[in-house]
């Protein structure tokens, strides 16, 4: 047995258990797991890419979504270049770090994507994902 010293003997123990270590990293990965939140519900028909491995999706202050006839949406809500330039700055402004989510549509022009983080870029986001579609 790992770890045991046979009666009689006083020499130290040279076994390491590592099945206690294991427990913890478990039951660390599940209340990940469990704590995780899926916080990027689409109220918009935008048709994302579809890949076969991705991330889970992260706690986000800013979401963006481009249609495939390339307009924006910042939470939901219609805008143009400016006002995300803008309403970007004023959730950086909150003092919060801002995660940028970003939705495309499969068919929006990969350099709408690109624009718009850029645009974070220079206002200062330093976190970016970008939604996408689990295949089955």
């Amino acid at each position: 047995m790992a770890g045991s010293v046979s009666p009689g003997t006083s020499g130290p123990i040279v076994g390491i258990n590592v099945t206690p270590m294991v427990d913890v990293v478990l039951v660390l990965l599940v209340i990940m797991m469990v704590s995780a939140t899926y916080i990027v519900q689409q109220s918009l028909k935008v048709e994302l890419p579809k890949t076969a491995t991705s991330d889970e999706s992260v706690s986000s202050v800013a979401a963006v979504t481009i249609t495939k006839d390339g307009k924006y949406f910042y939470n939901g809500e219609p805008i143009d270049e400016a006002g995300l330039a803008a309403k970007i700055r004023d959730a950086r402004a909150g003092g919060a770090e801002v995660n940028l989510v970003v939705s495309a549509d499969e068919e929006a022009l990969h350099g709408r994507v690109v624009h718009v983080i850029d645009l974070a870029k220079i206002e200062g986001v330093t976190k970016f994902a970008i939604n996408v579609e689990r295949s089955q």
